[in-house]
């Protein structure tokens, strides 16, 4: 083949290496690199300095609020239709953008921080060995790598300094798993340990191109008239860490956004509420509802300047360059937009900003999901998607490491039909074994006592658990070992294997060293059968020191029962029973068999091993068939059952979250026991559920047979039960548990996947790449328009988290690339519950108040504007002076509302975990959306009728003490700036459900504030030192001294506030929600825990009361001294409460 040729065929890198004997150094030269020379600098931040400043203003200005403000302030820089002053919407405008352009600095400095550092240096070649760091590393270099290095790039691993070429792995960061893992460099590069080796390497290698595939490659090294099949084993990827070898060496394939670390990671996504999206809808209509205030009172200025204004041109003659009554209207109606803008005022922004951060802060402080173990708090990663937390319904969570501990212990076990396991005495094996793992626990001493006695079938069950894996042997000191396992299962029967006597110590690439109750015996490995999805099956060919050579199989039983010799049909029906009693108690399981093979037989399939390991085309396919030959008539020694330790609270979390109607899928990597297995652990899958479906196929069509084959049985289900009983269906249709395999994502299934899991209660998807997690969660997001959370800890869940509406990184053992793509983080998976359901659904329910009562307050504010047009020609003249409307939503209003956004309550935390049902409202978005909208708006324009309205009626005949009349402007405009102000104030103070000492000091202090203002605008003082600025001097004062000035503010307060009292209680007497049931429940226990209590206090205490206080509700606060330390004290009943 040539090169061209291979070129054709995927990635073409020539290295060729140059030694110079006059120098101390080796120059690597990179011939041709056929694609790009592609960087390894990895950017995960948004911005850089160049582009922060449009990027930023960009994404800012898509918020539509923010356009249409400054549209408003060019139309202020236009003196002919201005009637406010232009800074007090360019103010506001430069506010909000700062601290929001801050803010996105802030979190985006994080991202920048990280790329940079990228952990720093690595050996690699320029000329001579040197550090360098990761960016500017290319294709084609060479580099060294010590122990506990990160890989930098996917190199092809050439030589390392153990020996055959071997190097060890820790895998966190890429596939979320802890534990070790081996690979070897192919034989022809293993001796190419030094400089001067290195030198001699001018090899070919011919790839795949970039694909996101962690589990797979393909590629060709041609050298030295050698043709290397490479495959995944013979790679290092990017995100792995060197362990426990001191140093290899790699060449560089893939680099940069090329590696499979990379290609798995999705683009970082400007995510957005839900109620962002509303509020961007609202503000077209706001601004259409504005476009006709400002047309409607056009019209009325032509008509007016027309029929009227004509007659008063002697002496009211028009300001240029208006010339006639149409240009005037034309004028009006820009001026009425500028007046009427403030029905969405900036400060809206801002406030949702602050609002924001203070829930932020809510959860970074909170000690209830601090984890004491790690030291670690939750973080609020994002501050611009709390509220969002309160509508999730559905979560996609990752396994290992999220829902569990990863840690795995040998719980019960069958041997030759006899089980073992679960007896209440714990057994000491350091008597029997010096070896033994001291922290190994077993309860049944009749295991130990079988091996003692010699019994064949336990020898040979513990031997195939010490010989069939893939664990690495570190020995510190002498006796001393330390296994490193790919799965937490293998380190887990392999530590089991060694504690009842047969201990796996070490291996090379052709032997296996045990130590068979205290005497060494080396294994000779002839060769491994890996694991794969399929096949769900290990094995190992030995040789031992009698040259017999044996096969040791362990895997999945319904795939191993298949392949026994048909002389174990009674065992096999004993042992199945066993598995189904482990199953049943959640554990995992695997079946163990055995085979003895002839020299004849292995030298014959050895030929057929060969063949198909060396084959250029359907490698795979000929590898299944040659593990498909040899693993046949088998002799069943028995099974296993392991317990996989969830972590804390998971299954109590996942039942809270789905009695909130949260649906809940785990998308996993693992095999599908495994998955299931687990779903029977943390009580997705129980034994309640009337049917569990698992879509196993292994092609596209046999994976869509069955999906549509689940469906219509789920149908049929549903129709019987509507035939015989209407509510049967709910409790019918939500009792199904579908297992799905990676071919239920293809995209032509997407219909009968989304059909046939939504019908499901759990969804558990298995062998799952990184990217086929984000593509279930994208499939979601597209059809069901559901908000959805992703929770993982791994690298591998990065995708998922990125792509879901809410990520959520869980700070574990498993690095930080999730914690890093996420939007909040903590440690252990059952804060999930007090993230959702209490800081989540308060966030939401804040923030919908919060949005209701800003829109009622600025349409009550703004359409006096509307209604006084009428009454004073259409001349764009304001009721309020203009530091009334500047002041009204920056001190007036904006601080109360601000402490309720931040602070409000329903109910307690501890209400909302009782009753999950409370979170539904913001799954329904019932809270807040177009009707609740056009509710508070037309609370907004009725309270303005009422405000304009009653003071023009009552002043136009009210007199003064001296008779002088009250109907003048300034008298009219402060009395309807009074009334409006402590309207809104009262309407505050009923919408506040949960007072706090801020609430009071802003709600009491805002009024307070406003009337000290008024008074001091309207002051000698002020209109001494500017008299153009302060006109009206002495008008508040005159005004507010006037007794029918009071009693036109209380009536029209009455007015405005008592139709929105008797609604409220009509609602709650005849239509209560849950959380006002919650409510009456929770007082009435205050109310009679509150009594018994002080009725025990004051018989019992007597003068140890020091003092006595009641506050809110009858609950009494009571500081004494001596009664608790009492050991009879009755007061120790009431503790809980």
């Amino acid at each position: 083949m040539s090169g061209l040729d291979r070129c054709l065929h995927g990635l073409l890198i020539s290295v060729m290496i140059l030694a110079h004997a006059a120098c101390d150094y080796i120059c690597f030269l990179c011939l041709c690199p056929l694609t790009s020379n592609q960087s390894n600098c990895i950017v995960t931040s948004k911005y850089n300095v160049l582009t922060f400043l449009p990027v930023n203003l960009f994404e800012q200005f898509q918020e539509v609020a923010n356009t249409y403000f400054l549209f408003l302030l060019i139309l202020q820089l236009i003196p002919q239709i201005s009637s406010l002053p232009w800074f007090t919407t360019i103010v506001p405008l430069a506010l909000v953008l700062s601290i929001t352009a801050v803010k996105d600095a802030t979190d985006d400095y994080v991202s920048v921080d990280t790329d940079r550092a990228n952990r720093a240096t690595m050996d690699t070649n320029k000329l001579q060995w040197h550090n360098e760091k990761w960016m500017n590393v290319r294709v084609g270099d060479i580099i060294k790598l010590e122990n506990n290095q990160f890989v930098a790039a996917d190199l092809l691993l050439l030589s390392s300094s153990e020996p055959h070429g071997l190097c060890y792995i820790e895998t966190a960061e890429l596939d979320g798993e802890t534990n070790m893992k081996v690979r070897q460099s192919v034989p022809v590069t293993s001796a190419l340990g030094d400089s001067n080796n290195l030198a001699t390497f001018d090899g070919e290698v011919v790839c795949e191109p970039p694909n996101n595939k962690l589990d797979r490659f393909s590629g060709t090294l041609y050298w030295r008239d050698c043709k290397c099949v490479l495959t995944n084993q013979n790679m290092l990827l990017r995100g792995c860490v060197l362990r426990n070898t001191e140093a290899c060496y790699g060449l560089v394939i893939f680099a940069g956004p090329d590696t499979k670390l990379m290609q798995n990671s999705g683009r970082t996504k400007f995510k957005r509420t839900s109620i962002d999206c509303l509020m961007n809808t609202l503000v077209l209509w706001i601004f259409c509802f504005l476009v006709c205030m400002g047309v409607i009172l056009a019209v009325g200025n032509a008509v007016w300047e027309k029929e009227v204004g004509s007659l008063f041109q002697s002496y009211l003659p028009w300001d240029p360059p208006v010339d006639n009554f149409m240009f005037s209207a034309f004028l009006s109606f820009w001026s009425y937009i500028i007046i009427l803008n403030t029905v969405v005022p900036i400060s809206l922004y801002v406030s949702v900003e602050v609002i924001r951060l203070g829930h932020s802060y809510f959860i970074n402080w909170d000690r209830q999901m601090f984890c004491s173990q790690c030291l670690t708090a939750a973080e609020a990663r994002t501050t611009t998607l709390n509220e969002e937390l309160g509508q999730v319904e559905y979560i996609f969570s990752d396994k290992t490491g999220t829902l569990t501990q990863n840690i795995m212990s040998f719980n019960k076990c069958s041997i030759n039909g006899q089980v073992y396991g679960g007896t209440p005495k714990r057994l000491d094996f350091t008597a029997f074994n010096p070896l033994a793992d001291p922290e190994f626990c077993f309860y049944d001493a009749g295991l130990l006592e079988s091996v003692k006695v010699g019994e064949p079938r336990t020898h040979d069950f513990f031997r195939l658990l010490s010989l069939c894996h893939t664990v690495m042997s570190e020995e510190k000191s002498e006796g001393e070992l330390l296994y490193k396992a790919q799965s937490p299962d293998e380190g887990a029967l392999v530590t089991a294997a060694r504690n009842f006597g047969f201990v796996f110590r070490s291996r090379t690439p052709g032997t296996i060293t045990v130590s068979e109750l205290g005497r060494p015996v080396t294994y000779s490995l002839l060769a491994i059968l890996d694991f794969n999805n399929i096949r769900k099956r290990m094995s190992v060919i030995v040789r031992d020191p009698q040259g017999r050579i044996r096969l040791y199989c362990k895997g999945a039983d319904t795939l191993l029962m298949e392949r026994l010799h048909a002389g174990s049909q009674d065992l096999m029906n004993v042992t199945s029973d066993h598995l189904n009693e482990f199953a049943g108690d959640g554990l995992r399981t695997l079946a163990l068999a055995s085979r003895e093979l002839t020299e004849e037989q292995w030298e014959d399939w050895a030929e057929s091993h060969r063949a198909a390991d060396t084959a250029a085309d359907l490698r795979e396919e000929r590898l299944a068939a040659a593990y498909e030959q040899i693993e046949q008539h088998m002799t069943l020694l028995g099974a296993t059952a392991i317990e996989d330790k969830l972590q804390e609270g998971v299954p109590e979390t996942i039942a809270i979250l789905s009695l909130a109607n949260i649906k809940i899928w785990v998308l996993t990597g693992d095999k599908q026991e495994t998955a299931v297995n687990i779903g029977y652990s943390c009580k997705m899958l129980t034994d309640d559920m009337g049917e569990v479906f698992i879509v196993n196929g292994h092609t596209v069509q046999s994976v869509r047979q069955e999906l549509r084959s689940v469906y219509l049985t789920l149908y049929f289900i549903v129709h019987a039960c509507l035939t015989l009983w209407i509510t049967a269906v709910v409790r019918v249709t939500v009792i199904y548990f579908l297992s799905l395999q990676a071919h239920a994502l293809e995209a032509d299934m997407e219909a009968e996947l989304l059909m046939t899991a939504c019908a499901c209660k759990a969804v558990i998807c298995c062998r799952v790449t990184p990217m086929q997690k984000a593509l279930v969660v994208e499939l979601i997001k597209k059809h069901k328009k559901a908000v959805t959370l992703a929770i993982g800890d791994g690298a591998n869940d990065v995708s998922m988290i990125k792509s879901a509406h809410i990520g959520v990184g869980i700070s574990g053992q498993e690095g930080i690339q999730a914690v890093l793509a996420s939007d909040y983080s903590f440690a252990q998976f059952r804060f999930l519950q007090r993230l959702l359901l209490v800081h989540g659904r308060w966030s939401y329910l804040r923030m919908c108040r919060f949005l209701c009562y800003f829109f009622y307050k600025n349409f009550a504010f703004t359409m006096v504007h509307f209604w006084f047009g009428f009454f004073c020609g259409f001349s764009a003249q304001t009721v309020y002076d203009q530091y009334f409307i500047t002041l009204y939503n920056i001190l007036y209003t904006s601080l109360p509302v601000l402490a309720m956004g931040i602070f409000d309550q329903d109910v307690p935390d501890r209400r909302s975990l009782e009753y999950p049902k409370l979170y539904e409202p913001g799954q329904l978005n019932l809270l807040f959306n177009k009707r609740e909208f056009f509710i508070c708006i037309s609370q907004g324009i009725y309270t303005s009728l009422v405000l304009f309205f009653v003071p023009y009626a009552v002043l136009s005949h009210a007199s003064q003490d001296t008779a002088e009349p009250l109907a003048d402007y300034q008298t009219f405009a402060v009395t309807t700036a009074t009334a409006l102000v402590i309207v809104v104030s009262v309407q505050i103070a009923l919408d506040t459900g949960y007072w706090t000492i801020i609430n009071h000091v802003f709600v009491w202090g805002s009024l307070g504030l406003f009337f000290s203002i008024m008074l001091a605008m309207h002051s000698q003082t002020l209109f001494s030192s500017s008299p153009n600025q302060f006109h009206f001097v002495g008008s508040a004062q005159s005004t507010l001294l006037q007794p029918v000035v009071w009693l036109t503010i209380a009536l029209a307060t009455v007015i405005c506030i008592v139709p929105v009292l008797a609604f409220r209680f009509l609602k709650l007497d005849l239509k209560p929600q849950l959380s006002d049931t919650v409510n009456t429940e929770h007082m009435t226990h205050i109310y009679i825990y509150t009594h018994a209590y002080t009725y025990t206090l004051y018989k019992y205490l007597g003068p140890h009361i020091h003092t006595l206080t009641y506050i809110h509700a009858e609950v009494c606060v009571c500081v004494f001294t001596e009664c608790m330390s009492l050991p009879s004290c009755p007061l120790k009943h009431y503790s809980q409460f």
